[in-house]
């Protein structure tokens, strides 16, 4: 049996994720700590009926969608598969910034190894 938390926790989580925002951003959208966010999400705080409000607000999701619960399998598996695919474009997006940053580097690098000769 999920509990009350744990419900509130996936759902801000799936909420947050599926507007592409992380948790410092849904922190200042809802002009609270990243911090917060982060404890809400691990079932460490529960917040009051007026935070409750601010963070559907900053989702643009009603306050009872945040304690929402799917009934069928399929629901639970989308969810899932949805879950993933935001984290490995996020993991993907990561890897070309460092990428790109190693290049710049090595081009930088060339560039004055040239002007030394």
């Amino acid at each position: 049996m999920t509990g009350i938390r744990e419900v509130l926790a996936a759902n801000l989580k799936e909420n947050r994720r599926k507007l592409g925002l992380t948790q410092e951003r849904l922190a200042e959208e809802a002009d609270v700590s990243t911090h917060y966010i982060a404890m809400i999400e691990t079932c460490n705080k529960y917040p009051k009926p007026e935070m409750l409000e601010r963070l559907a607000k900053a989702l643009g999701i009603e306050p009872c969608q945040l304690f929402s619960v799917s009934a069928a399998p399929e629901e639970a598996l989308e969810r899932l598969r949805q879950s993933i695919i935001a984290d490995v474009k996020q993991v993907m997006a990561d890897m070309r910034q460092v990428v790109r940053e190693t290049i710049q580097e090595t081009l930088a690098g060339k560039c004055k190894d040239k002007d030394r000769v």
